[in-house]
């Protein structure tokens, strides 16, 4: 648990001061007759939250969190599973997004997940899994006009499209 402590808040330290390099880029400041440039809000973010790493730092130095305390583990052979159950299907995911776009693997991560992982009927899985990327669909693509990855199903979408535009 200590060493976790530790290494995280080194880790988000290194976000932080990354964020704040690219935030930097932009005006970080006041421009008169306009308001805060356009980096000033996640440049000062990283700045707290900079802030708040050095703060876990120095309380895991002096040993004052329960944490800097600890001698357990930080993953123990449950916590790992259940770390994994989650994660591998995400990367599962997250991977296809390239391959077959957001509306395909969104289904099918839905699906797996909640049947397989909540253990919910076939039917509720399906329903959910069915609906979602619609929903996603029309809000992001006709609603909003982003364009989210398709992969290689893109050409799919045309006849879609030409009933909206």
């Amino acid at each position: 648990m200590r060493v976790a402590e530790i290494l995280m808040a080194f880790a988000l330290a290194a976000l932080s001061i990354g964020i704040m390099v690219k935030a930097s880029e932009l005006p970080i400041g006041w421009i008169p007759g306009s308001g805060p440039g356009p980096g000033a809000f996640p440049f000062w973010l990283g700045l707290g939250m900079l802030g708040c790493c050095i703060v876990i730092a120095a309380r895991w130095f002096l040993r004052l969190s329960p944490q800097s305390q600890s001698d357990e583990p930080y993953f123990d052979r449950r916590s790992l599973n259940l770390f994994l159950i989650g994660a591998v299907p995400l990367a599962v995911m997250l991977a296809l997004i390239h391959v077959v776009g957001v509306y395909f693997s969104l289904p099918l991560y839905l699906f797996f997940y909640i049947r397989f992982i909540g253990h919910h009927s076939f039917s509720a899985a399906g329903l959910i899994a069915l609906i979602a990327p619609i929903i996603t669909f029309l809000f992001f693509e006709i609603a909003l006009k982003i364009s989210l990855p398709k992969g290689y199903t893109e050409p799919l979408f045309y006849p879609i499209f030409d009933l909206f535009y």
